[in-house]
């Protein structure tokens, strides 16, 4: 096809293609030195050019949609009702590839009342009487009711498919009809939510193909509703007239008033000094670059008049070398398939016997690094049996160990690996490689030597992005891994495991793993040092993954007696205040229903005349419009109060003691290092970070959490108003500094300053306030939110945050700075250097941007608090392992750190658990940690 034809015409639907482009780089936005988004520039660029040195049309045109309603508008108000607000990177970017396909010298084809795909049908239509071959590029669907001899569909490539060319033989059978042009029968029984038209209730695409080999057509169908049964008869009689709309909006029209005049298509080249400006001004330097390359005074590629562009050259110029498409970026066009284990070239190993292991051995212990990687039985680390183990130092090499069910012939072969796995010179590299040291450990093999988690690498190049090794290698390398699903199964109850598979597919699938994340590896190190990430990798995130090990291995002991004691308490309190709800209500209801609940509170109690609804008609009745209305209505505070009970003795009280270890009697759960953007450690399994603490039911909780045994205490050291102290050093205000060097009060000092009155004559009522408005300050609170907060009018609220600034103008100075300098470089960091993008700071949209400024003052704050516990976590970690202490740290919880503290040694960490805390990072105010002795978490704390 790619032979260049007399009169081959191609039409572009430009709005797909650009919707294309968009989605292409949302993940990775490809912002220039502006601050301008070219992503969808550069994807429909290289559409463009994809179409032009490949497929070589004598003919081509762009057809745009233009603003405003259609004809299909007047015959039906809501078409496209639904569809969501255009996101503004594609707003900002129509006039660009506008500009760019002029620079081309491509006609734009639009017209007012009428969509592209009605001027491209028509066109097309008029072009194959012409003696036209014609090609619709696009990826909609609905094209394929205008395919013909001489008319196809021309789908893109996109994400690893190839280029689609679909005539009437492969529309007819995508579709399983017997001609094109029940594509718009298809669409009109079956609707499309995209575009908002309705279809007939109750019937999809099976349905729809089923019916058509029936009738033909929706008209017959409605015509014949006699042979149809129950409820599929009662739809199409209610909603024939629906139907019948559906397939006119489906229906692309082929006599838009536009004419097709052959030379205005005709392509000729593009302009050179157009095409030159636009690239310079989106700075497409490499793809300028290998466009207008030169040689010597002779341009390798110039306009047609010269040289056929990307064709044959004439006698005057020399060969035109084909056109590469812009590095680094994703080709939106090109068919890129990724490579497969089948397609990849490889040598991958299976190694059995302990000859072949102590051989294999000999090559790992004199590597300076290796990736490894475990195949087990389960997710859950604790409780995992392993099945094989995979290495791998060079590209493209693997090795797979298999090990058999016997855990003592495993232990066996992990004794001939144990001198690798201890090496403290040898790097080990792993994807989420926390979870392998787990499993090892469980085999009492503990690795040493430095760490080298690509999982992590990427969470701190991309902090809210992906960081499944599925997605780094397709993303990263153009590579599609084995599947786990394809092994064992989808997740649920019926999926197997990795024992259950045959050892040949473990085996290439093992020594895949260990091969690509070997290859990530290689990929991330550079760009780790372009962003000056290096040393927070290699000297925080890395070394706090044993530290985080040992913690989860130790677990922690609940009291289930404690727990039972409280699960009925809970359920007795709840039920009292179920009791209560109804007779303020003065009718009974399901409590548990948000519709029943939404009409009793704004139906039949008439709480909030302006009450909100969701988008599917009921009353809201979240927490955020019950905690509104419970300062003046006592059914809202009772209705929060009970779904607080239900929610504590579920989430915690009763699920606790169902997630304890059969082996070792404790809990076991989860840190991830690379969920939380800020850097924030979270938890799961239980999520102890949402343990409510404001509560006294949610305090209660804590009791349950003791020492493993009567010889041990818990111990609790805490960091004191850690944020504030942060705030305060970052922003260097004095008045703050020095109240925290002095050790006073901060929440009454701040109040003595904002309500003008001496220290002695703060108030609680003033503290309450001061301290709402410090916290709030760091969120970016506004004057309505604190007014909420707070209970106060707006009023007031504003005079307390200009009273705040007034008094301490560092903080607005730093606020203000923040937000300025995030602007610039579309990020902010750390004390550390730990980057949050911060992409929608400069956007026009108003929420969007005030949620990035928020996030530019909070971010570095809430950022350097966890760079902070991390830190002391390693440092405290090392001097205990130093000391050879009994005791041992066993939680992290927000700035918290809890130990199970041998009472021998309850003095020792006393002393000196809190200095290596406060002293963990440097900072021009004093940090100060609370220390606390118990015996559950909740005396301690």
């Amino acid at each position: 096809m790619s032979q260049s034809q007399p009169h081959k015409l191609f039409l572009l639907d430009a709005m797909a293609l650009i919707y294309r482009a968009h989605f292409a780089f949302s993940k990775n936005p490809r912002i220039n030195s502006k601050g301008l988004n070219t992503g969808v520039m550069l994807g429909f660029t290289n559409t463009l050019l994809e179409v032009l040195t490949k497929e070589k049309p004598s003919h081509i045109a762009v057809a745009f949609d233009l603003p405003g309603p259609t004809f299909r508008h007047e015959q039906f108000e809501a078409y496209k009702a639904n569809r969501q607000e255009q996101p503004e990177d594609i707003t900002v970017s129509i006039p660009w590839v506008k500009e760019i396909v002029k620079a081309f010298n491509i006609p734009l084809l639009e017209m007012k009342g009428f969509e592209a795909d009605d001027i491209i049908g028509t066109i097309a239509k008029k072009a194959e009487k012409e003696s036209y071959t014609v090609y619709m590029m696009t990826p909609d669907k609905d094209y394929g009711q205008i395919v013909d001899d001489h008319i196809f569909l021309y789908k893109p490539a996109f994400m690893g498919n190839g280029v689609d060319v679909m005539g009437p033989k492969e529309v007819c059978a995508k579709w399983d009809i017997e001609h094109v042009d029940q594509v718009r029968d298809i669409l009109g029984l079956m609707g499309d939510a995209v575009d908002n038209i309705p279809g007939i209730p109750g019937i999809g695409a099976k349905t729809a193909t089923k019916l058509l080999k029936q009738f033909g057509t929706i008209e017959e169908l409605v015509k014949n509703t006699d042979q149809l049964k129950g409820k599929q008869k009662e739809n199409v009689e209610n909603f024939a007239k629906q139907g019948l709309l559906s397939k006119e909006l489906a229906t692309i029209k082929i006599d838009v008033p536009v004419d097709f005049v052959e030379e205005d298509l005709r392509y000729d080249g593009f302009d050179e000094e157009k095409l030159k400006a636009i690239f310079t001004e989106l700075e497409f330097r490499t793809l300028s670059n290998r466009i207008f390359k030169t040689e010597g005074k002779k341009a390798v590629i110039q306009k047609n008049e010269q040289l056929g562009l990307f064709g044959e050259a004439t006698a005057t110029t020399t060969s035109a070398p084909e056109i590469e498409f812009e590095e680094e970026t994703v080709n939106t066009s090109a068919p890129i398939v990724p490579q497969t284990i089948d397609s990849n070239r490889h040598n991958y190993h299976k190694v059995k016997g302990p000859d072949a292991i102590k051989e294999l051995m000999e090559y790992l212990m004199i590597q300076k690094a290796v990736c490894f990687d475990t195949e087990t039985t389960s997710v859950n680390a604790m409780e995992a049996e392993l099945v094989g183990l995979s290495f791998a130092y060079l590209t493209g090499e693997a090795y797979y160990i298999p090990c058999p069910s016997d855990a003592h012939e495993t232990q066996e072969i992990l004794e001939l690996l144990r001198p690798f796995f201890e090496d403290e010179n040898i790097l080990k590299i792993g994807q989420n490689i926390k979870y392998d040291l787990l499993v090892l450990k469980n085999y009492q093999i503990n690795v040493k030597g430095a760490l080298y988690d690509t999982m992590l690498a990427h969470y701190l190049i991309e902090p809210e992005g992906k960081h499944g090794m599925d997605w780094l290698a397709e993303h990263y390398l153009n590579y599609k891994p084995v599947s786990i699903t394809e092994l064992i199964g989808k997740k649920g109850k019926n999926q197997g495991n990795m024992r259950d598979v045959d050892e040949d597919e473990v085996t290439a699938y093992a020594s895949e793993d260990a091969d690509i994340t070997l290859q990530l590896k290689e990929k991330f190190d550079p760009i780790l040092k372009e962003n000056e990430l290096e040393k927070l990798f290699n000297e925080v995130e890395n070394p706090l993954i044993p530290v985080l090990t040992n913690m989860e291995f130790e677990g922690v002991k609940i009291d289930t007696a404690s727990l039972a004691e409280l699960s009925k308490a809970l359920e007795t309190e709840s039920q009292e205040i179920e009791k209560r709800v109804y007779e303020i209500a003065g009718v009974h209801f399901n409590l548990a229903s948000p519709k029943q609940l939404g009409d009793v509170l704004f139906e039949k109690l008439k709480l909030d005349p302006k009450a909100k609804k969701t988008k599917t008609g009921q009353y809201a009745t979240g927490e955020e419009i019950l905690s509104k209305l419970a300062n003046e209505h006592e059914i809202a505070r009772a209705i929060l109060d009970y779904r607080q009970m239900v929610k504590l003795k579920s989430t915690y009280v009763d699920a606790l003691p169902t997630m304890i270890n059969s082996k070792t009697g404790r809990i076991h759960t989860t840190y991830n290092q690379f969920v939380a953007a800020t850097g924030r450690l979270s938890s799961i399994n239980p999520n102890l970070q949402n343990i409510p603490i404001r509560t006294e039911r949610g305090r209660e909780i804590r009791k349950a959490f003791v020492p493993r045994d009567e010889n041990h205490v818990l111990l609790a050291a805490d960091y004191s108003q850690i944020e504030l102290r942060i705030m305060a050093a970052f922003s260097g205000d004095e008045s703050m500094i020095e109240a925290f060097k002095n050790g006073r009060d901060i929440h009454a000092t701040t109040a003595a300053k904002i309500f003008q009155v001496p220290l002695d004559e703060v108030t609680s009522d003033m503290r309450r306030k001061a301290k709402t408005a410090n916290f709030g300050i760091i969120y970016g609170i506004s004057a309505f939110g604190l007014s909420q907060r707070l209970s106060i009018s707006r009023t007031e609220a504003k005079e307390i945050i200009d009273a705040y600034f007034k008094e301490f103008p560092a903080v607005k100075e730093y606020m203000d700075g923040a937000i300025e300098k995030a602007r610039k470089d579309e990020y902010v960091e750390t004390i550390l250097g730990r980057r949050r993008y911060l992409r929608d700071i400069n956007s026009r949209n108003m929420t969007m941007r005030g949620f990035a400024e928020r996030n530019a003052i909070n971010a570095p704050i809430q950022g350097s608090a966890a760079d902070l516990i991390k830190v002391a976590m390693i440092h405290v970690h090392d001097w205990m392992k130093k000391e050879n202490l009994k005791s041992k740290m066993i939680l992290q919880v927000h700035d918290e750190l809890v130990f199970d503290a041998h009472k021998d040694e309850v003095d020792i960490l006393k002393k000196n658990v809190p200095g290596l805390m406060s002293n963990a990072i440097k900072m021009a105010v004093p940090v100060e940690v609370e220390v606390g002795i118990g015996n559950d978490w909740l005396e301690a704390h």
